[in-house]
């Protein structure tokens, strides 16, 4: 387990590190968030440590941010200076905008690409009031939109469409938020705690995901003492190929924690497109099989056999054991990121149903009818 630990107390002029706990004042009526404790345990796409009086936060290979109270004070070469708690900022995707969500903090989002598949009535409504500016897509992002919503910093997932080149050159400070890479849950999650570093919600952030391993752990521990472990495959078939989740995929690692095995739990990448047979030799027998999509209308078995008629081959398809998300009734990518546990209950309730409460009601999978 990886530990960085420090502590950062804000006063008028600097941050300074102190003996004092989560719950005591600084001068100056300074918040409470700004002296707890930093303890990156799952994530490896961020680390913090502390250098005098700044925080430097590293993302990925090459950037590196120094967040600081006041913008006389002095930071490391190499470093990209920030002032925080920043006041206002961009999200460019679902799961950036989960973030936001969990700590309650939709009044620093002042820009979103858009709404398609958003749930949240309050993002909604903020869009709507003019509160929040949709900028487009990547690749076709409206630089005047995004100079209009005036982010301090603008959170960004590198993709192969890309698009910043133009964003960049405004000077604005583009902080790269590579949570999608991890590939562990409770990894995924632990985001939560970069972005609460950058907007002064560190506190919240840290309690929010504490929690949230909590209930992951204690599950997993439950289900590690299973006595039968079904199969479950997952997926389907798009334009001729079959987009599998590989066996280092976060998915396949729920699927681990909840006390199955995963059909090509061997396999060392995060994701791979398969021809159909390559799949169903794979899959033919397997007890489950979980799908992910945005099915227009209510998603049934005849409906599955339509896209694919060789879909009923599948043992799961013949003994009706499809674990289904409909991601235009569920708010999936918008919160999921933050609820690893929730996942985990809904995939322990279909496998395992010991080991929950009779009357649990799934949030996002369930059996499909």
């Amino acid at each position: 387990m990886k530990k960085i630990v420090f502590c950062l107390a804000i006063s008028a002029v600097l941050f300074s590190c102190t003996g004092k706990s989560a719950g005591s004042k600084v001068s100056g009526d300074v918040p409470d968030d700004s002296l707890v404790t930093v303890e990156v345990k799952y994530a490896t796409g961020f680390s913090v440590r502390d250098s005098a009086d700044v925080r430097l936060v590293d993302i990925g290979k090459k950037d590196r941010f120094a967040l600081v109270a006041n913008d006389d004070v002095s930071v490391p070469d190499g470093y990209t200076k920030v002032r925080v708690p920043i006041k206002s900022t961009i999200c460019m995707t679902a799961l950036q905008l989960s973030n936001f969500t969990a700590l309650q903090a939709h009044d620093v989002v002042k820009g979103i690409t858009g709404t398609k598949n958003l749930f949240n009535q309050d993002i909604l409504q903020r869009v709507k009031d003019g509160k929040i500016v949709k900028i487009g897509v990547e690749g076709e992002f409206d630089t005047e939109l995004v100079l209009a919503a005036n982010p301090d910093v603008i959170f960004i997932s590198p993709s192969k469409r890309g698009g910043y080149d133009a964003i960049r050159e405004t000077g604005i400070t583009l902080v790269p938020h590579l949570g999608y890479k991890e590939l562990d849950p409770l990894g995924q999650a632990e985001w939560v705690k970069l972005v609460g570093m950058f907007i002064g919600k560190q506190r919240e952030a840290s309690v929010l995901f504490d929690s949230i391993e909590k209930r992951y752990n204690d599950l997993k521990e439950k289900a590690s003492k299973v006595s039968t472990r079904p199969t479950v495959t997952s997926g389907e078939m798009h334009y001729g190929t079959w987009h599998a989740v590989g066996g280092k995929n976060y998915l396949a690692q729920i699927f681990r924690d909840a006390g199955a095995r995963y059909v090509i739990d061997d396999d060392e990448t995060s994701g791979e497109n398969l021809e159909f047979e390559k799949m169903y030799a794979l899959s033919a027998n397997a007890d489950y099989w979980r799908i992910l999509n945005s099915y227009q209308g209510k998603f049934s078995y005849d409906a599955l056999k339509a896209s694919e008629p060789r879909n009923e081959l599948f043992k799961a398809f013949k003994e009706r054991k499809v674990i289904y998300c409909n991601m235009k009734q569920q708010p999936y990518y918008e919160i999921s990121p933050v609820e690893p546990d929730v996942l985990l209950k809904d995939f322990v309730a279909i496998f395992h149903p010991e080991l929950v409460e009779p009357d649990y009601e799934p949030k996002y999978y369930r059996l499909l009818k």
